[in-house]
């Protein structure tokens, strides 16, 4: 087996065309967050992208950061809060979920395409991804898009790279697009609902005019977990609107969720720091940290369907769960690894399908991520695009092979 370190792209260039020649596969390794994430790989060759770290470019008042793509996360989101700007997607960080001890980089974010419980409002990582530069499995030095939204023109490549989880080129610089820091944040809490009816109050509160930006429910066996304490000790499922800007917008915002939706049941309201913290156990779905033998799912499916479907699958299966995004988005465990079989797979794809959601396997033993599909199966048509679009940038399949689907 042999580690690659390239120090610039040249170098990485030549890695991968020796890579490409010679048919010999190649793991891409930023800081190794998230090696447990997607299909485990089978390479000999592991290619350390360290080299490419450090922020390239900063300009605040073009709300526009240009960084190598190992740079860490933490270093990007530090130099952004001097600034009081954020990463208006809301990175989450499942490192205590998966059990990796590094700190994931801005790439990895990236390309990953990892979104926040904002993402319904401010979108995804593609949707702040504005150009980059790479080299494909060719072994070709590329680049993509721009500084600026405006030189995003012809083939919109930074849009394809985000979620192909380095399976299509290796990154070396990413530009991305920063917003400004809300001045305040506060979150309005319902306390007691079950999931169907937290689902109606939260479509309620995204269709009024309060620029909810995020919406979630807890059901009370997790929020008991939670390390705020006026949600740990409410004794009670949590339904969590987020409402973000000038403070005394906020402060009329909040005031106007809390009477709109008092028919649902009692209030709270968490301020600054705990609505901070809040947001962040949900993005970084913290419950489920400890239980590290649970099969960890995220789905993808109509707000609406959320509760049938998760009334379809507890009766087959013990589970333990949570929305965000409206409930568009459902975190969801299954207990007991030992004798999960598929890890549920068939269960949840089949419950899924007439919605046409999705679901992506985010923690399992190694084996079942080699045995059964992580991400939703791509047949037909879909399938034999992704094929050709992995043929295009990296014929010889050496960069991340079957990361994603098996044989790609």
């Amino acid at each position: 087996m042999a580690r690659f370190a390239p120090a610039d792209a040249p170098a990485l260039r030549d890695t991968i065309a020796w890579a490409a020649g010679e048919e010999q596969p190649l793991e891409l390794v930023g800081n190794g967050s998230k090696r447990a994430l997607g299909r485990p790989l089978q390479v000999e060759h592991t290619v350390d992208l360290s080299a490419f770290a450090g922020i390239v470019d900063y300009e605040p008042a073009e709300l526009v950061l240009t960084a190598g793509a190992a740079t860490p996360l933490a270093t990007i989101e530090a130099a952004l809060a001097a600034q009081k700007q954020m990463l208006a997607f809301e990175p989450p960080d499942w490192g205590a979920l998966i059990g990796a001890t590094s700190g994931q980089t801005i790439g990895g974010v990236v390309a990953c395409n990892l979104a926040g419980p904002r993402r319904f409002k401010a979108g995804a990582a593609r949707d702040h991804f504005l150009g980059f530069q790479a080299v494909n499995g060719r072994g070709e030095i590329f680049k993509a898009g721009g500084k600026v939204v405006k030189n995003v023109t012809g083939y919109d490549l930074s849009k394809l790279m985000a979620g192909s989880w380095g399976t299509l080129a290796a990154m070396t610089e990413v530009s991305v697009k920063v917003l400004p820091r809300p001045e305040r944040t506060r979150t309005v809490l319902i306390l007691g609902l079950d999931d169907a009816t937290a689902v109606a109050a939260m479509a309620e509160a995204l269709n009024a005019p309060h620029e909810v930006s995020g919406a979630a429910h807890v059901p009370a066996t997790l929020a008991a977990r939670s390390a705020v304490k006026y949600v740990a000790g409410a004794d009670a499922a949590v339904t969590a609107l987020r409402v973000e800007g000038p403070g005394p917008s906020v402060d009329h915002r909040c005031a106007a969720l809390r009477r709109e939706l008092a028919a649902y049941g009692a209030t709270e309201e968490l301020h600054s720091s705990n609505s901070l913290a809040f947001w962040r156990e949900i993005g970084d779905a913290a419950w489920f940290a400890a239980d590290r033998a649970d099969i960890l799912w995220r789905l993808s499916l109509p707000p609406s369907a959320a509760p049938e479907f998760l009334n379809s699958v507890a009766a087959r299966v013990e589970l333990r769960h949570f929305l965000d995004w409206g409930g568009g988005l459902v975190w969801l465990a299954i207990a007991g690894a030992a004798d999960a079989g598929d890890g549920g797979a068939a269960i949840i794809r089949a419950a899924l399908a007439p919605s046409g959601g999705h679901a992506t396997l985010i923690r399992a033993p190694q084996a079942l991520r080699a045995a059964v599909s992580v991400f939703e199966p791509q047949d037909g048509a879909l399938g034999a695009l992704a094929a050709r679009v992995k043929a295009s940038f990296d014929p010889r399949g050496v960069l991340n092979p079957g990361r994603m689907v098996r044989g790609l």
